[in-house]
């Protein structure tokens, strides 16, 4: 029987951590990366007792430029070729983008945008190569409009959205990518971020668990996207039929009156 190897980064918890399980219950055996050494060792021992199949994990911060190719070097290294990569890893910053600190923000964009290019061109190619494979981007709704205070996240998270649309054309029909676009989840996002959901928002909110079955099963289908619920999907058209800056300054308008409410 041939193994079937997936990457799953950003992998210590939230979205990863539920998406780590899922995928091993579809008898995947995994490979997990993140900062933390003690979170990946509890999550790999959950998924494997959980699942049955085999989990290894590799601390990485792919925040760090070189730390894509310490990865990959680490999976040649054992032997692994992926059939399924899915990144996940990511942060926000919140806030006035001028008073924001660079080394943040390069951090930021680092994992963001660098990191997620990086994977995907060392294994798209590989899986290119070997005749077959699945790439999840995992985007946000924040890539269907300009957001004010979020700023450069939004942008980094725009670029993603067209880059994976883009390359699930480019690929076909060997390699599928599929962008997940998620919304408001429950996540530790808001305390890396500094974001605080506005009251109005709050019911918009859904477990990583619905968001990570929502993404996988669209990966399997070989979609090339999806957006993760109702609401979701229906604030993504209506971003297309309002000015870029009407969208900005109502996000703005929210987050001061929100703001406002909170000090």
């Amino acid at each position: 029987m041939v193994e079937s190897w997936a990457l799953v980064t950003g992998a210590s918890g939230g979205l990863g951590e539920a998406i780590a399980h899922q995928l091993g219950a579809r008898g995947m055996n995994l490979v997990l990366t993140a900062r933390s050494v003690e979170r990946l060792e509890a999550i790999a021992a959950s998924v494997q007792a959980d699942s049955g199949v085999e989990v290894r994990f590799h601390p990485a911060d792919l925040s760090q430029p070189g730390a894509a190719d310490a990865l990959d070097e680490w999976l040649v290294e054992n032997g692994i070729e992926l059939d399924v990569l899915v990144n996940n890893a990511g942060f926000g910053m919140h806030g006035a983008f001028v008073e924001q600190d660079l080394d943040r923000l390069r951090a930021m964009i680092q994992l963001d945008v660098m990191a997620l290019t990086e994977l995907t061109h060392l294994h798209a190619r590989r899986m290119l190569a070997r005749g077959g494979g699945r790439i999840l981007l995992v985007g946000s709704m924040a890539a269907y409009q300009p957001v004010a205070l979020l700023s450069a996240y939004a942008a980094a998270k725009a670029y993603v959205l067209a880059f994976g649309e883009a390359l699930h054309v480019e690929l076909a029909p060997t390699v599928t990518v599929t962008v997940l676009s998620p919304g408001l989840m429950d996540t530790g996002f808001n305390a890396a971020s500094g974001y605080s959901t506005p009251n109005s928002l709050k019911r918009m909110e859904m477990l990583p668990a619905d968001v990570a079955r929502i993404g996988l099963d669209a990966l399997f289908a070989g979609k090339s996207g999806v957006i993760a619920g109702r609401l979701n999907k229906v604030m993504a058209l209506a971003s297309r039929v309002v000015s870029r800056h009407f969208s900005a300054r109502s996000q703005y308008d929210i987050a001061m009156r929100q703001g406002g409410r909170d000090g």
